[in-house]
């Protein structure tokens, strides 16, 4: 699971509660990696999902922890993941109706030639979109762009684009 800052520790937990479930022996420094946190943050989560009933902690081996979810933390994760899940829906649902709305004075206009700048989740709704609606997705610098920043999608015509460019040097 991919980490998201947008919801902190809920989705933090969530993404703990899986990790410890494929490998209950997974050690803390490996669990901060995964996440991409420090130790310390990890620790304080993992006491927190002790002291809620989610997780109990055995001694494995001398220095060695076994992390275990309890019935009380599988029914967590799994309202979790369901929450995640409709999270993410209503944002795919947000961009894809922003993005049709940007397109369609393009298609109105029967301009249907389209650049996609930027990457990740985003972006990707942003390319369906575009195929969907029938856009041929292109290099071109003098065709209108979909710029992706962050979760914000906005329309660039090249005309004003080119005169930003002019502003930067």
């Amino acid at each position: 699971m991919t980490y998201d800052n947008s919801n902190g520790e809920v989705y933090r937990d969530l993404a703990l509660l899986q990790e410890i479930e494929a490998d209950p022996d997974i050690s803390q420094a490996k669990l901060a990696e995964e996440l991409g946190v420090a130790i310390g943050t990890v620790n304080w989560h993992i006491k927190r999902l002790v002291e809620k009933g989610f997780v109990k902690v055995k001694r494995a081996q001398r220095r060695k922890l076994r992390y275990l979810i309890t019935p009380e933390g599988i029914a967590l994760r799994a309202r979790l993941t369901v929450d995640y899940i409709q999270q993410q829906f209503k944002l795919f649902r947000r961009v894809r109706t922003r993005v049709t709305n940007l397109l369609t004075p393009l298609e109105e206009a029967d301009q249907l030639l389209i650049r996609l700048v930027g990457e990740g989740d985003v972006a990707d709704v942003c390319r369906l979109t575009c195929m969907e609606r029938h856009f041929t997705l292109t290099e071109n610098p003098n065709a209108p762009a979909l710029v992706v920043d962050g979760i914000v999608v906005k329309l660039v015509m090249p005309e004003a684009e080119s005169d930003h460019q002019k502003e930067e040097k």
